[in-house]
């Protein structure tokens, strides 16, 4: 880990092609050097994450950084009072961040909204009255389920002001996923809209609202956008629009910002695994704000006149971090778009990053490698000269997909940070910083403050190069604290398997390179065992999609009597392509060719598309069920 980045040679395996930062991103970095303070913040962590805390406001400054009186339920900053709001809109209201634009916002119809840190912090006063006046008080849970408009993030500064804590729901979920996180976390109001526009057409977000409420008696306030303009049905007192109550004459200039304690609950988000039922990670003010602000203005080298687009959605932890709450705390310009990507054409990005001239794109290898899949005529029609940076989320980036985002989207001159990180830790854990080398499909090094291990089932460390089980070594601020209603929960999940170590498990595999790189193979569950042999799943994927044929592909394992396992395998062709079986076994010999004869897929299928979450993770488990003639199990996620 302590391997010098500058003096690295590049590797035999092309995925170790280093790609070095242009002098000019390296010069004007806020980070300049990474092995002195990545160090320094191992040896001392609680002196360099109060150092960072200290650049938000407090109310009262804290009495201790760290509790770790209750391993592992772990607390942050104990006795400060913050409000992440204040940090995010209050105190930019005393400076020149007042007049700037803090959200740009275009409709997939193309219609554009605008607002600055002055209008921006008008209008969550105003909503947060509302919600004040709907008998909303600190503590409740207020469940928000949205399409992707600026009143979205207004509600969730709305209930942050006021300490309620938000539970974002994604405006693509069911019925059934919908009632049961009302249910689980017993909100008394419902925050949502008639609909939005996805691919031309329109959701009917009210309708599931209706049909949810119906299911779950708690709700007794429900507040619409107005959004489509289509009708819906509306429930005499319970129903209200917000533009209706937004024109009440309540004290529109100024609703006084809730002091919170630094552990108090800031936001509910639901994160559902292969099974069970899914776990309400409940994330607090201080340490969440501390993580947050400093991973964004670190990774990806903020400044004053940038323009950021995380092109994920508010309802994931992503759009949480780095939509909402990090880039308004540093003072940002935040892109917003409400569509697809590739709608009315595969160019509708690209047309958006030159039209607003956005500096910094950060989205997924699922939208990448959609996108890929036109070519790059689509992009070379527009001037993308504005983009400084890039970066990756979500999971595993294929080489081929970073080469191309390299290459097509940043011109051989746009750093791409890819970052791992989850739900429960609340920022980036192991990221590249613009300044180092980087590898395709590598997430490069531990963020500063983290010790990260790759361990065998028994704790012990692998070889480098050898797979094994992710774990972080340390707590850090901006993790989860609990899992809601079920502590018990959180503590097998993530703590019991390295309970007398004290590590936290990830859930991931992942290797070590010599270089101290570390390269995310995929979820434990994903790793495929041939013959004794451990292959990850990402791994096959990416030989596939390294074909020139292929923009995306799945692997999965099904069970052999004499192999224990054999790889059966879903691809997605490039436009124009047509499948065959010469096409399938000429695809069977890439894979052995670019991993050996153990990789060789037994079944190469074609498909138009993958079962993916609404996040863009493929949902492997459907697939393998398919394959096998079982029940696919909970489809909520699901995003057809």
């Amino acid at each position: 880990m302590a391997a010098n980045t500058t003096t690295m040679e590049t590797g035999t395996d092309s995925n170790n092609n280093l790609y070095f930062p242009p002098k000019d991103i390296v010069r004007k970095a806020n980070v300049k050097e990474y092995e002195t303070l990545y160090q320094q913040s191992i040896d001392d962590r609680e002196s360099f994450w109060a150092a960072e805390a200290k650049k938000l406001d407090w109310y009262k400054k804290w009495d201790k950084v760290l509790d770790d009186s209750r391993k592992p339920f772990y607390k942050w900053f104990t006795g400060g009072k913050i409000n992440i709001v204040y940090n995010a809109l209050d105190r930019h209201q005393k400076n020149a961040t007042r007049n700037k634009l803090a959200i740009i916002w275009e409709g997939e119809p193309g219609d554009v909204r605008t607002f600055s840190y002055h209008a921006l912090n008008r209008e969550v006063s105003k909503f947060a009255n509302i919600l004040k006046a709907m008998g909303a008080k600190k503590g409740d849970v207020i469940t928000i389920y949205m399409p992707q408009i600026p009143e979205l993030v207004i509600a969730m500064l709305a209930c942050a002001r006021i300490g309620a804590v938000h539970s974002v729901v994604y405006g693509g979920f069911s019925v059934e996923a919908l009632a049961e996180r009302i249910h689980d976390s017993q909100s008394r109001i419902l925050i949502t809209a008639d609909g939005g526009f996805r691919r031309g057409k329109t959701t009917h977000l009210k309708a599931i609202a209706n049909e949810a409420m119906q299911r779950s008696a708690t709700i007794e306030v429900c507040i619409t956008v107005k959004r489509t303009g289509e009708e819906c049905y509306m429930e005499n007192d319970r129903d209200f629009w917000y533009h209706d109550l937004m024109l009440m004459p309540l004290d529109c200039k100024d609703c006084k910002t809730e002091v919170m304690d630094s552990e108090d609950p800031l936001f509910i988000l639901y994160t559902s695994g292969t099974t069970g039922k899914p776990k309400g990670l409940v994330h607090t003010h201080g340490g969440y704000a501390v993580y947050t602000a400093t991973t964004h203005k670190y990774v990806f080298d903020i400044k004053a006149e940038d323009r950021w687009w995380c092109a994920a959605d508010p309802g994931w932890i992503t759009g949480h971090s780095y939509i909402v709450y990090a880039p308004l705390i540093n003072g940002a310009t935040i892109m917003m778009y409400e569509g697809a990507p590739n709608h009315p054409y595969p160019n509708r990005w690209w047309q958006m990053v030159e039209k607003y001239g956005i500096n910094i794109l950060y989205t997924s290898p699922t939208a990448i490698r959609g996108l890929m899949r036109y070519g790059a005529s689509w992009a070379n029609r527009h001037d993308l000269s504005s983009l400084r940076l890039l970066g990756s989320v979500g999971e595993p980036i294929n080489p081929e997909a970073w080469k191309w985002y390299h290459e097509v989207i940043g011109k051989n001159r746009c750093p791409i940070m890819d970052t791992w990180w989850q739900t429960e830790t609340g920022g980036f854990m192991i990221t590249p910083l613009p300044i180092m080398p980087l590898k395709p499909g590598s997430c490069a090094k531990p963020f500063f403050g983290n010790e990260i291990a790759i361990v065998d089932d028994h704790g012990k460390e692998v070889q480098q190069g050898e797979e094994g089980n992710l774990i972080i070594k340390n707590p850090w601020p901006g993790m989860a604290r609990t899992i809601l209603h079920d502590p018990q929960r959180y503590v097998e999940k993530y703590w019991e398997k390295y309970q007398q170590q004290g590590w936290y498990l990830a859930g991931d595999s992942a290797r070590q390179d010599a270089d101290g790189y570390y390269w995310v193979i995929g979820r434990i569950d994903d790793v495929i065992k041939v013959s004794g042999y451990r292959l990850g799943s990402a791994e096959i994927e990416s030989a596939l999609v390294s074909h020139p044929a292929v923009t995306e592909a799945a692997a999965i394992a099904l069970p052999d009597d004499l192999r224990g396992n054999i790889i059966h395998t879903t691809v997605i062709l490039r436009e124009g392509i047509a499948p065959s079986d010469k096409l399938a076994d000429e695809l069977k010999e890439h894979v052995e060719k670019e991993i050996g004869p153990i990789a060789r897929p037994a079944f190469v299928i074609f498909a138009d598309k993958l079962p993916k979450t609404r996040s863009g993770k493929i949902m492997r488990r459907v697939l393998k069920a398919a394959a096998m003639g079982l029940d696919t199990g909970d489809l909520t996620t699901l995003e057809e």
